[in-house]
């Protein structure tokens, strides 16, 4: 997936011809890593739920919650594995092939072969022992029975069906059952085939610009795996270190670094936590301040190309990707300096520690720090100067880092270190774009349902002024980001909203950022926002004192996403400078 599309780059640079083939077999190969990343992500029990299954009380409920879950899982999965075959054994019959004559259907394969291991996975971890899972096996049955008689389903109410799933995914059932499995089973109740499901998986999968969410991600794993951090916190530090808050400035910047390439999934939090949260406590931070501050950094970010959720967001909604990478650096910056700002009247207020600015010290952090300093500069030369489309330079983006940590640096120093970060990498990317796949299954019974229109009407009934509408869209949004994961989110909602925006006349690029900013947010709201309990997890710290300490950026970042809200040229004006695509 690196390379065929950076020979293809320097293929059509130098012999204006391109290699047969690259773009479909890395589209292809997008579908292969996804579904068995979500296959190992099962194995691991890393399979991304709803946070509300934590809240859940634990002994008798807990265990019943669990019971709950793996039943309905196990059930969900094994429809989404028939599904999959019916889906496969279509296209063996229809004979279509890739480029070197190799067939579509071996590839789609890997759908029901991964569903399968998952449902199985799922039953295996719904108990201690088999006793404690024969309900999850009951549901596996169950599923089996109903792939075969599909028409028990029929005229079964809607309503039963979905009172079921949201309970199983509150209980803390993997999201991509819940969205997987209530395609599967509304589809069944109104008589149609739940083949659309994994259609609507495999045709977003093998999308042409969706590899690059794979590639970058890849590229932020091999930073995050080496000392990159330590090295660009150095940088940081040496020119920003003087200033009352340094130190929380600097953090602020380097998570919103990192979390460019890994999108907000907490890898931003769980890798570099313990560095920075120390780099805190040695410059006198009070605790609760350096949490918070953590925790909030955790998804600054999302909104500097080339963040993953621009690039879903432009995918879904069918807007230029370069022109949301545009609209989103003045938000971006906007909601890095409120935090930076915060930092700086903790500093003033608590005398923490400052290092005074050394020009000799900060050439040298530089120098030491100069081959990631220069990866943004390289993605966005590629993109924005011509030489390369996204998913080249995603590619691009892997291979430098690659290249950096392990031959240059040496961070990473074995081959068997380098396979552990690529299966860490998998495993993430496998649990987010199973979700993505079986969600597009999802707004595919929403569209036929003519759910978005339904929607459209109601709000031009009951909302008359476009402020009513962003304020509305606003709280809605809080509400998504924080019960949803940002990626599923957008593939479940901006079908939804589009169609809203444009009836209130509000423009794509700037719709599109309010949206990633509303679901940035989202992850800091309580009592389910994902990053509280990351930094729980990470910090070892009760879930109360983490909510405590995110109070204060909650609010400092929901006055930034107003103001992106209300004052369009945050977004535009920039891009109407620049140009639009």
């Amino acid at each position: 997936m690196v390379l065929l599309p950076l020979a293809e780059a320097i293929a059509r640079k130098l012999f204006s011809s391109a290699i047969p083939g690259a773009g479909p077999f890395v589209q292809h190969l997008t579908l292969v890593v996804a579904f068995l990343g979500a296959a190992l992500a099962a194995r691991e029990g890393k399979m991304l739920a709803l946070a509300t299954g934590e809240l859940l009380p634990k002994g008798v409920v807990g265990r019943l919650a669990k019971k709950l879950a793996g039943t309905v899982g196990a059930l969900a999965s094994v429809l989404l594995c028939r599904a999959s075959l019916d889906l496969t054994l279509s296209e063996r019959e229809f004979g279509s092939t890739l480029p070197l004559g190799v067939p579509v259907w071996l590839v789609q394969m890997v759908l029901p072969v991964a569903f399968l291991i998952i449902a199985v996975r799922l039953v295996g971890k719904s108990g201690d022992d088999w006793r404690a899972r024969l309900p999850a096996l009951g549901g596996f049955g169950l599923g089996l029975l109903l792939g075969q008689f599909p028409l028990w389903l029929e005229g079964f109410p809607t309503w039963l069906l979905v009172v079921v799933v949201v309970a199983a995914t509150v209980a803390g059932m993997p999201i991509f059952a819940a969205l997987g499995g209530a395609a599967v089973l509304l589809f069944l109740a109104d008589g149609l085939p739940a083949a659309a499901v994994p259609a609507e998986t495999y045709r977003l999968t093998v999308s042409s610009t969706l590899p690059a969410i794979p590639l970058f991600t890849l590229a932020g794993f091999l930073l995050a795996q080496g000392k990159a951090a330590h090295r660009l916190l150095d940088v940081f530090r040496a020119l920003f270190g003087w200033i009352p808050g340094g130190t929380a400035v600097v953090t602020a910047l380097l998570c919103a670094f990192f979390t460019v390439f890994t999108g907000g999934s907490g890898v931003t939090i769980l890798a570099l936590g313990g560095l920075l949260f120390t780099a805190l406590q040695a410059d006198r931070y009070r605790e609760q301040f350096s949490l918070g501050l953590l925790t909030a950094s955790g998804s600054l970010g999302l909104l500097f190309p080339p963040a993953l959720p621009l690039i879903l967001y432009g995918i879904v909604a069918a807007v230029p990707i370069r022109d949301l990478f545009i609209g989103g650096m003045v938000p971006g910056i906007l909601l890095v300096g409120l935090i930076a700002a915060w930092g700086v009247r903790e500093g003033i207020v608590r005398g923490s520690g400052r290092e005074p600015f050394v020009a000799r010290k900060a050439l040298e952090a530089i120098w030491h720090a100069k081959w990631e300093l220069l990866l943004p500069m390289v993605i966005l030369v590629s993109i924005f100067g011509g030489f390369a489309t996204l998913v080249e330079s995603a590619a691009l983006a892997a291979l430098y880092a690659l290249v950096t940590q392990r031959f240059v640096h040496r961070d990473i120093p074995s081959s068997k270190e380098l396979r552990r970060v690529f299966t860490e990498c998998v495993v993430l990317i496998g649990g987010v774009l199973i979700i993505l796949g079986v969600a597009m299954g999802f707004t595919s019974y929403l569209v036929d349902a003519q759910v978005a229109s339904s929607i459209v009407e109601w709000a031009q009934a009951s909302i008359s002024s476009k402020l009513v509408f962003l304020l509305a869209l606003n709280v809605f949004l809080l509400l998504v980001g924080c019960l949803m994961d940002i990626f599923s989110a957008i593939v479940v909602v901006v079908p939804l909203i589009v169609p809203l925006g444009v009836a209130f006349g509000v423009d794509p690029i700037h719709l599109g950022i309010i949206f990633v900013a509303n679901l940035e947010l989202g992850y800091l709201t309580p009592p389910v926002g994902l990053n509280l309990f990351l930094a729980a997890y990470r910090f070892e710290k009760p879930l109360l004192e983490v909510w405590r300490s995110a109070l204060v950026p909650l609010a400092l970042l929901g006055v930034g996403v107003l103001l992106i809200t209300y004052w369009p040229d945050l977004t535009l004006g920039l891009l109407e400078w620049v140009g639009r695509e």
